[in-house]
């Protein structure tokens, strides 16, 4: 979509010198954008994975409330950012509400989503054994930027994009919990999954299924001073090969410390820091590209707060 809008402005509106330069530079970026999209944050591994899947809201005491930033590209303008507003609460035993808003920009591109979760989380047993369940029920809203456009303003394309109104959406997630294992798996997008005419409008490398497993090792004995916990993951994209995920969580508890690395099989790999203390959490990632684009790139860096309420 983002192709036929640029090449049909360079039709209508011819440009010389520079800015010749800079279209065949904004191209050549659009083939190799969707891309870098492909990295979510990487907080949804382990500081918050609510922020992907719905069946995690509310599983720890409390009221939480996590604010997510992510910039990619940061030496090309217009590059990809996200930020994000996610926050769960557990009014009850079994129970979890919470509230996910994430805002994505790239380019001329923006979409805004707001999605409200209910979660049931079934005991099974010792260790803090649940088979929990979510379901996030909201609208996506995707429009065209104007003041971010170079070029030709009454495009028919543009209106066009601008004039399908906000759509109901939803997510579906399942997960296994324990003291050391994670399971889970999410269907994202359910207006996509299962209804074509989402399609008309943009389908671009949207995650159609996620499954992660992780298990945290004791490294000190009882003390549980520290500990690792490695995770395996799989997204399917659509119109896209897909990925797979590899990361690892050293936690140093005794100093509130978590170093974090997250390998992506689309050539990325991400580094992570986060002080996580009893009534809030700060963490920093870095994410890197390891294939072609590499050097024209200053990768991708994310900042995240939370704050954690009411946990006593």
């Amino acid at each position: 979509m983002t192709n036929i809008i640029k090449f049909k402005m360079a039709a209508k509106k011819p440009v010389q010198g520079i800015l010749a330069g800079m279209l065949t530079t904004v191209l050549i970026l659009t083939a190799t954008c969707c891309k870098a999209q492909l990295n979510p944050y990487q907080a949804t591994y382990y500081q918050n994975r609510y922020l992907n899947n719905p069946a995690m809201a509310g599983l720890e005491k409390g009221l939480n409330i996590n604010l997510v930033y992510l910039q990619q590209w940061t030496s090309f303008p217009g590059a990809p950012k996200s930020q994000s507003l996610t926050t769960e609460y557990q009014p009850a035993d079994k129970i979890g509400l919470g509230l996910n808003i994430n805002d994505n920009q790239s380019g001329i591109f923006r979409q805004t989503r707001l999605m409200g979760t209910y979660a049931y989380h079934l005991p099974l047993g010792d260790r803090n054994q649940k088979l929990n369940f979510g379901v996030s029920l909201g609208f996506n809203d995707s429009r065209i930027n104007y003041n971010a456009i170079n070029g030709d303003l009454t495009d028919g394309e543009l209106s066009k994009y601008n004039e399908a109104k906000p759509h109901v959406d939803g997510d579906l997630g399942i997960s296994y919990t324990s003291d050391n294992l994670f399971i889970e798996g999410v269907l994202p997008n359910l207006k996509a999954t299962f209804f074509n005419s989402y399609e008309q409008k943009v389908d671009v490398d949207r995650t159609v299924f996620f499954a992660a497993i992780s298990y945290k090792i004791n490294l000190s004995g009882e003390t549980g001073a520290f500990s690792l916990e490695p995770l395996a993951a799989c997204r399917e994209i659509k119109g896209f090969t897909n990925i797979f995920d590899a990361g690892l969580d050293f936690k140093m508890n005794k100093y509130h410390i978590d170093l974090q690395s997250i390998y992506h099989s689309n050539d990325n790999l991400g580094f992570g820091i986060a002080f996580d203390q009893e009534t809030y959490a700060i963490n920093f990632a870095y994410n890197l590209s390891t294939g072609q684009i590499s050097s024209y790139t200053n990768g991708a860096f994310e900042v995240g707060l939370k704050l954690k309420l009411f946990n006593k």
